[in-house]
């Protein structure tokens, strides 16, 4: 290993950088400066902090007053003890071990007797390693013993000034002087001078036992802290307390410096940020982070007493129509309103939290029996029976309650949460609304939707998506008018073309459903530039859209910018969307995104119509030019009479609306003479030829 000292000039004469770098760490010391260090400022004992090259970091007045500010202090130490000490020094600096060393020091040009107590630890305030120094001057000592408490009587005045509880105790942990903030915490007369008490019986009961292993660290020669409570007037006050050994010629602890600091007001604001990161402040109710903490407590509990728990997960039916009709804060009271009923009729073993937004969580201990557990469910579910008022307006809402047991359903807190949040997903996915408990089956359908999800996220990796094109036929002249783009992706171990119904759980996936979109995109605009390019006769493509595409509320800016970049027409585009989009995403930014694709003359076609709630005259209010009879239509059209009188009236009134209609799904002869004779005219479907690649496409348009 280099030496470091081995820098140190012969004469020790100091360069500008050598000056310059304490005086900079000195700087950033005096802004950073602890408590611990500023407690040494008062006392008669030398104390000084040194990088491990040995520049300072910190010197306490005493140090400053007897050797001054020299650039490095190994250029005090008489050449003859300096081999010696520097060996010493290395040990402690690698070794991380206390070293006491006797040592000649150089002062107003003499050298003097000190002894030297080093100690290596890690400042966490300068992020670096550092070296703790005392030292104490034993010229006298040489030839008679200095008392400690004389050096003390020279510096009581400025000891006083300190606000910190200043106290030396002898190594029985007896007081044997006290600072005047000692004295005032005390309640002592400000100019008492007999002590002599045990420091022990001066802290409260409470915490005596951390003060008593605090002392018998100190009295081993290291360094001991510990926090303490005391309470008197009925006032609480938090105190940090930190013991110093101080060390005589042999390294044993002679005496100890024991320092507290008043941190009350530290404390308190660290209570209340503490209870401000566990309460929701909308609700007044515990939030996500702290019912995470008192479920698993509860669930040891329930362990420990062989008893049941459970949970409830909440969430509130249609809680966004609330917020986009009568505004964020008519939610707001919603959530309000409800904390404040189920707080009010829930025992007190019951414990409630808002985990965020609409979703609420009750965690329910010491049950006695699973039907225990299901009259709290009801109780909590009847909490929206009532109307709520606000403004003026009721607010009529419901919910949805998931609910998992244990020991039943799983064996630890995040077990159970796994369980109840898949029981409130599956009591969704069928509708909303009532009360769903666990069962092993939901996790099977789990686990298909999550290998639904990683199969998308292989296609998408693999890049392996491939658009294929249902042709869109004229039925009077039987000629081609456009396609339908479907999403179909190479299967790398078979080979095969697959239909996208094995990832539909993707498309409920934002981010999947935006990866998966933008790679089709790419491939259909790159075919109908291609194609355009060649000299084709091109007709329109049709696009579908996934619901939760719309959830980015730049989609259409996005879709132009896209069709920019290829040079499409926008007359040869053509976006599908569901009645899905229109009745639960009824919003205003779904509303704008249409419209400016409508404004560039993008068409708008709404598929699979009459399976949803839409209505012909409510489509007036939504920018659409097309409506798509969906397939469950075409196949009842010839064998069910009101299917048929449902299909007439979509297609003769849809032309008044300024709609084209669409029929999809269309297989035999019979229900084209139907939709022939109901007046559609255009449909799709295998009758006339299922969907095909692009190179199939190009063959078509060459053709026609």
């Amino acid at each position: 290993m280099t030496n470091v000292y081995a820098r140190i000039p012969s004469r020790f004469e100091p360069k500008a950088d050598e000056i310059m770098k304490p005086i900079a760490l000195l700087d950033e010391v005096n802004q950073k400066k602890s408590s611990f260090f500023k407690a040494f400022d008062y006392l008669a004992q030398m104390v000084g902090v040194f990088s491990l090259d040995g520049q300072p970091i910190y010197l306490n007045l005493s140090w400053k007053n007897i050797f001054g500010f020299s650039h490095n202090y190994f250029t005090m130490i008489h050449q003859d003890d300096l081999s010696n000490f520097l060996k010493k020094y290395n040990d402690a600096k690698d070794t991380n071990l206390s070293m006491q060393y006797d040592v000649r020091l150089e002062v107003d040009h003499q050298f003097q007797w000190f002894s030297l107590h080093i100690q290596c630890f890690y400042h966490s305030e300068l992020n670096q390693p550092v070296l703790l120094i005392t030292a104490t001057n034993i010229q006298k000592r040489k030839m008679g013993q200095v008392d400690l408490m004389e050096q003390l009587g020279t510096y009581e005045n400025m000891l006083d000034v300190s606000v910190d509880c200043i106290k030396v105790l002898d190594i029985d942990g007896n007081v044997k002087h006290m600072n005047l903030s000692g004295r005032k915490a005390l309640g002592l007369a400000p100019d008492e001078k007999e002590f002599g008490m045990k420091w022990l019986d001066l802290l409260p009961v409470e915490v005596r036992g951390r003060g008593e292993k605090a002392l018998r660290q100190a009295v081993k020669g290291k360094n001991a802290r510990f926090a303490g409570k005391s309470v008197g007037a009925g006032i609480t006050q938090y105190w940090d307390n930190i013991l110093t050994p101080v060390l005589d010629e042999k390294g044993e602890t002679r005496s100890i410096l024991c320092v507290s600091r008043d941190v009350t007001l530290q404390k308190n604001a660290e209570n209340k940020l503490r209870k401000n990161s566990e309460i929701d402040d909308l609700t007044g109710l515990y939030n996500r982070r702290l019912f995470k903490t008192r479920l698993k407590r509860l669930i040891t509990h329930a362990k420990d007493k062989q008893q049941m728990a459970g949970i409830l997960l909440i969430d509130l039916d249609h809680f966004k129509h609330v917020n986009d009709t009568l505004g964020h804060s008519a939610g707001d009271h919603l959530l309000r309103v409800l904390s404040k009923r189920l707080q009010s009729v829930l025992h007190e073993d019951v414990f409630i939290a808002r985990l965020g937004g609409d979703e609420f969580a009750i965690a329910v201990g010491s049950l006695s029996s699973e039907q225990d557990f299901v009259k709290i469910a009801e109780l909590a579910s009847r909490q929206l029976d009532a109307s709520i008022s606000y403004s003026g307006r009721l607010i009529n809402g419901g919910m949805s309650i998931g609910c998992a047991l244990y020991p039943r359903d799983a064996q630890d807190a995040s077990g159970l949460m796994q369980c109840v949040d898949t029981a409130l997903n599956d009591l969704k996915a069928d509708g909303r609304g009532g009360i769903r408990f666990f069962n092993k089956q939901m996790f099977l359908n789990t686990e298909n939707m999550a290998k639904q999800l990683n199969l998308a996220r292989k296609i998408i990796r693999q890049d392996l998506v491939v658009p294929y094109y249902q042709p869109k036929i004229d039925l009077k002249t039987n000629k081609l008018v456009g396609y339908e783009a479907l999403l179909r992706w190479n299967c790398p171990e078979s080979g095969d073309i697959q239909l996208p119904n094995v990832i539909q759980e993707a498309f409920k996936d934002y981010k999947l459903a935006t990866k998966l979109s933008e790679l089709m995109h790419t491939k259909i605009f790159t075919d109908l530039a291609y194609c355009i390019n060649k000299g084709l006769h091109v007709v329109p493509v049709a696009i579908n859209v996934a619901p939760v595409e719309f959830l980015r509320d730049d989609y259409a800016e996005q879709i132009l910018i896209r069709m920019a970049q290829f040079k499409i027409p926008y007359h040869l585009v053509e976006i599908e969307v569901t009645e899905q989009i229109l009745e639960e995403r009824g919003s205003d930014y779904v509303r704008r995104a249409l419209e400016l694709l409508k404004q560039k003359g993008i068409r708008i076609a709404l598929d699979d119509f009459g399976t949803g709630h839409s209505s012909l005259t409510r489509l007036k209010d939504y920018p659409v030019d097309c409506l798509k009879i969906d397939k469950s239509f075409i196949n009842l059209i010839s064998c069910d009479p009101t299917i048929l009188a449902v299909v007439q009236a979509i297609t003769q009134l849809g032309p008044k609306l300024h709609l084209d209609i669409v029929a999809e799904g269309i297989e035999t002869k019979e229900q084209l003479d139907i939709l022939i004779d109901c007046g559609c005219k255009i449909g799709q479907g295998f009758y006339f030829n299922a969907a095909i690649n692009c190179d199939a496409v190009i063959q078509q348009l060459q053709q026609s």
